[in-house]
């Protein structure tokens, strides 16, 4: 009895862990598509990189990188990152490109 809930409880963990990475991954997609559109750049790919638990300092929240490229005129390609914390944006980085005048 006590092992079937063992492992009811650690399938809930593990399946609430991965909704709320779902949810990061989606909300930060909308952050960096929303960034790129107000700076007049292409976005052509995202994609998570590293992520980290970060209990020790604050509550219970996944710190996720996500790198995504984007073009200026359609022949270059530039790489940044973006770093949510928990639900929310920490920091976009996007490096010096040219801007095209209109």
């Amino acid at each position: 009895m006590t092992a079937n809930l063992f492992w009811i409880l650690l399938i809930a963990i593990v399946a609430s862990l991965f909704w709320q990475q779902r949810r990061q991954s989606e909300l930060a997609k909308n952050y960096i598509a929303r960034r790129c559109q107000q700076t007049n750049v292409q976005l052509i790919s995202i994609a998570r990189g590293s992520h980290f638990f970060g209990w020790p300092k604050g509550p219970l929240d996944i710190q996720t990188r996500y790198y995504f490229e984007f073009s200026v005129n359609g022949l270059d390609c530039y790489q940044g990152y973006a770093v949510m914390k928990g639900m929310r944006i920490k920091e976009i980085y996007m490096p010096a490109y040219p801007v095209l005048e209109e």
